[in-house]
Formats: structure tokens, sequence, C-alpha cells
């Protein structure tokens, strides 16, 4: 393994390990279950050498046995028959409830880690600039979230248990088989050195084509969310074939990638078969020369050879578990690459509270780019007093909606600064900053929840009567009430079993609730009817009252309610200004 992969591989493993530390009671639970089974195996080749040696041979009982035992059934060959038979049912029947009890115990325990890696995942991807999700794209996140974080549970659980048990119980079956004959202990242990070498060269082969695979799987994920996102538009097209082909084609280079990888795998392990082989037939044969020159019997021999199957029962174990071990390490690390992402939105070393802003908004010589040298605002300076209306127009891709975008602080300018109240919005808390502001948007956003959920969004505490307050406000209430379920009524993903005006008064009448002082309206009546317009625009008149508001339209009659028209082209300021706002172009 090179410098290079050592350092990334103890990386991830310190990463693991304090991820799962606040679980290490039940981890260490989990292990002494495991553990159970080592005394377990130590003792099933036992009534083997029982019946060999002391029923059907002479040879007294081991004494390891015979000194539980009183002298009527050590000197009757009938009992020590039945003791053996007995024994090994015994040892059978604890094996399996061992092996049902370390399921259950495993399974708690693996899925518990799982739950709390993806909600951290999770959790730390929604507090992640927009900017990341732009240029990440949602389905490798999900991903991500979903599968690679399977992988604390294979390290920890499915891995770290079986090789910490495989390994005492490769030191037990070396100890035990030592006492009964040394050379042939030292003959099995051969085996070992030549597995260790076989895992060097190998391991560093897998773990990158593991990645390689997660993220052509990841890869064909994203056809999958981005045709299911946009069903209405491939339909419409016919362009289902196609989809699938690309789906297809994604998903068979997956495929082969990672049939590739399980070769590599297999060869691995039928290497380690052959070794492990190689070590038996060569104890097998000595172990038989030993017996002829009377220094060992039957039943020792026999008891030898089931140790040795223990023995390389660990090797094989240990061999393969850290071969598969390597695809969940690079699902690990693809998932703690994303917690050593940074937000490109960072919240202040020591933020300032804010519980409910004037509306004072300065933007001072505020530049900003998506991308180097592409700007997409050049220079805007303008202010605006508290409760003023505020009209920004301009063509699409004159920097309207990013205007309003580092507004809320979902970019920070590149150049510049913008001032809430006085304050640079960087020094505020950003929960606090972005709770002064109520959005609707011109696709209205609902969640596959009920009409009250979603209402309520902004403030899940919120009353009946106060969610009826609302819904009334936005001229919601009444087309609410007709529903069969009324405010429980479920909507949809993304609200589609309900028509574009409703969702849009749904979204204002959360808005309402909110009653946040800030207030953004982003082309909010573009995609409905003239009747539904107006019921909209009366609701919108209640809204802004007392707010400082800023709205986006193409279609200058839609501003004309606005205090003060801000006009962008190629992200400059090209024209505005009335009382209660102050805008200059940029120089």
């Amino acid at each position: 393994m090179s410098d290079v992969a050592l350092s990334t591989h103890t990386s991830v493993m310190r990463k693991v390990v304090r991820q799962v530390s606040p679980c290490a009671l039940e981890l260490v639970g989990v292990l002494l279950v495991s553990l159970l089974s080592v005394p377990l195996a130590l003792l099933a080749p036992l009534p083997l050498k029982v019946a060999v040696d002391s029923v059907i041979g002479s040879a007294p009982l081991p004494a390891s046995v015979s000194r539980w035992l009183p002298a009527s059934v050590a000197g009757s060959w009938s009992a020590t028959l039945t003791l053996a038979v007995a024994l090994l049912l015994a040892v059978a029947v604890l094996t399996q409830l061992q092996s049902l009890a370390y399921w259950v115990v495993s399974t708690y325990v693996g899925d518990r880690l799982v739950v709390q890696f993806r909600a951290r995942l999770f959790a730390y991807l929604q507090r992640l600039s927009l900017s990341y999700h732009d240029t990440s794209g949602t389905a490798d996140s999900v991903f991500r979230v979903q599968y690679d974080a399977l992988s604390i549970r294979f390290i920890a659980v499915d891995s770290a248990v079986p090789l910490a048990t495989s390994f005492l119980m490769l030191v037990s079956m070396v100890w035990v088989t030592a006492r009964i004959d040394l050379q042939l202990a030292v003959v099995a242990l051969l085996v070992c050195p030549v597995l260790v070498l076989l895992a060097r060269l190998y391991h560093r082969h897998l773990r990158e084509r593991w990645r390689a695979v997660k993220a052509m799987e990841s890869s064909a994920l994203s056809v999958v969310q981005e045709v299911l996102s946009a069903v209405r538009v491939v339909s419409a097209f016919g362009q289902e074939e196609r989809e699938k082909a690309r789906f297809v084609e994604r998903s068979t280079r997956r495929f082969w990638a990672e049939l590739n990888v399980i070769v590599l795998e297999g060869g691995f392990g039928l290497l380690v078969g052959v070794a492990t082989a190689a070590g038996t037939a060569a104890v097998l044969y000595l172990g038989v020369e030993h017996v002829r020159a009377r220094t060992l019997t039957v039943g020792e021999l026999l008891l030898v050879i089931g140790y040795l199957v223990q023995l390389y029962e660990p090797l094989r174990t240990i061999g393969k578990t850290s071969a598969t071990l390597q695809g969940s390490f690079a699902g690990a690390e693809r998932a703690f690459e994303l917690l050593d992402e940074r937000p490109a939105v960072a919240e202040a070393a020591h933020p300032i509270p804010l519980d409910r802003a004037r509306g004072a908004v300065t933007f001072q010589d505020v530049s900003f780019a998506y991308l180097a040298n592409q700007p997409v605002l050049r220079g805007v300076s303008w202010e605006v007093h508290p409760g003023s209306r505020v009209g920004i127009a301009g063509h699409t891709g004159a920097g309207k909606t990013t205007l309003v975008s580092l507004l809320m602080r979902f970019y920070d300018p590149t150049a510049g600064r913008i001032l809430l109240d006085g304050r640079d919005l960087r020094d505020y808390r950003l929960a606090d900053l972005r709770n002064q502001f109520a959005m609707v948007l011109q696709e209205p956003i609902l969640f596959s929840t009920t009409i009250a959920e979603n209402i309520a969004y902004g403030r899940p505490g919120a009353s009946e009567a106060e969610l009826v307050e609302a819904a009334r406000a936005a001229n919601a209430h009444e087309f609410i009430s007709r529903l069969p379920a009324g405010y429980d009524t479920v909507v949809g993903e993304r609200g589609m079993l309900l028509s574009g005006g409703e969702r849009q008064r749904v979204s204002l009448a959360r808005a309402f609730l909110k009653d946040a002082p800030l207030l953004i309206l982003d082309e909010p009546t573009s995609s409905v009817d003239v009747r539904t317009e107006e019921r909209i625009f009366e609701a919108m008149e209640r809204l802004m009252r007392d707010r400082t508001t800023f709205m986006i339209a193409h279609r200058l009659g839609t501003l004309a309610c606005c205090d003060v028209r801000l006009e962008l082209e190629h992200g400059r300021i090209v024209g505005g200004g009335r009382p209660g706002i102050r805008a200059r172009p940029a120089r």
C-alpha cells in the first residue's frame, strides 16, 4: 500500500471511529456476543476425539473432560458415547443460539449507526451553500446519504467485529493446536505470510475500482432522478426510449466495472483458498506420519484437523473481509468527503442575533459571479427604506433572481457588501437572517404533506385559527374548504394535485403566517390566468402592507404597485429612483 493510500486509509478510520464512538458500548456488546463463538469453536471437534479415542479406542478421557465427570461415567464406554453425543448436540444448539443473538444485536447496532450517519449527512447537506448543490446535483447527494452511509455499518459492525473475533479465534486455535503438536501448529501458520502478501498486492487496486463503481452508480441514479422530476417534458416529447437507453448505458458501464472488481476479489478468494488447502494438505501429511510414529493418536489428529479448519476459517474471513472492506472504505471516503465540504456561505465567528428587522436594505458596490470571470452582477449600489416596495425588472439573465438570492445569503457577494438595518448581512446569525424573509416564487414549492402542514411550514406550532386566518388573507380558504379533507388534504409531490393558482395561494398563506418583515415575490403571477391573477394580487396587496418588498417581474404592468422600479441590464442598474429608494447605476 502506497504512503498516500495508507494516509487516506488512516484518515478514514479516524473519522469512522469518531462517528461510531457514541455507540461504543453497543459495539462492545456486539463484540462480546461474537466472541462467544470462540469457546464454542474450541469445543466443536472435542466430541469426535472422545468418540474415536475413548469409545472406539481405549484411551482415557481428556483431563479437561474427566475432571468434571464421576468415575462411573468415565469408566463406561456407553456412558462416554452418550456424553460425546450430548456434547455434540449441546455445542450445536449453543452455536445456533449464539448466531441468532449475534444477528439480532449486530442488526440493531448496525442499523442505528446507519440512521445516525444518514441523519448527520442529511443535516449537513441542508447547511451547505446553494453553490454546492448547483455543481454536485441532487442524485449524487442522495446516493451518498442513502448508499454510501451504509459503509459505516460494514466497517464498524460487519467487518471490524468479525475481524477481531477471527483474530482471537486464530490465536486460540494456534495455542490449542500447539499444545497437541507444536510442529503441526508451525506448519499450519506458514500460510499466514502468504495471505498477508496477497492482501497487500490486491488491496491497492480494489479501493479505487470501488470508488469508480460507486461514481458510475450515482451517475445512473442521476438519470432516474432527472427523468422522474421532468416526466411531463419527457412524455410530451416522446423521449421515453431515449432516456431508457441513457439509463441502460450508464447502468451497463457500472455493471461491467463492478464485475471487474468482483472478478478481482474472486481471484483473491481463490488464491486464499488454494493457500489454506495447501496448508491443510501439509498438516494432514505430517499428522499421518506422527500417527504412524505413535507420537499422535488418531483422535488427536482428527482434533487437530478440526481445529485446522477452524484455524483457516478465520484466515479466510480476514482475507475475504479485508477485500470487501475496500468497497466500504470507498463508500466511507465519499460520505466523509461530503462532510469535509466547507459551506461557501459561512457563519460568522461571533454572529449577532436578530429578532425582527426594520427592513432597511443597502447594496454597496456589490458584484457577484457564479463562475470565475463571468460576473452576473457588476458594482450594484442602492438603498431601500423600511416598508418600501421595490420592483426589479430586466431581461432573462440580467441578474434579478441573483439579486434577491444575495439578500437571503444563499450566496455571498464576490465584491462589495449588503447591509440590513445598517449591519453587514454576514454579521448576523444565518438562521435569524433568513427568518426575516418570506418568499413567494414563480413556481410555488409545496411538500407532499397536507395543506395545513404546508401553510405552517414557516411556523410549525401555529394554531388552527392562525392557519385559517392566513388562508383567508391569501384568498385560499374558500377553495380549501371545498376539498373533501379540507386543510388535511394531501397535496401530492410538489403539490401537483392542486392547480397552479391554488398552489400559489397556499404559498401566499404560508408567507402570511410567517409574518416576516421582508418579502420576496419572484414572478408570482406569471403562470396563472387573469382571473386568478386578480385574486393573487388582491392577497399580495395585503401581504406587502408594512413590509419591505422586492418584486421581480418581466411584465412592467406587474410592478405598477411598487414605489420604485429598478431596471437591470447585464448585471448593472440602468434605471430607477423614486421616494423611498436611492439607486445609482454603476460607473
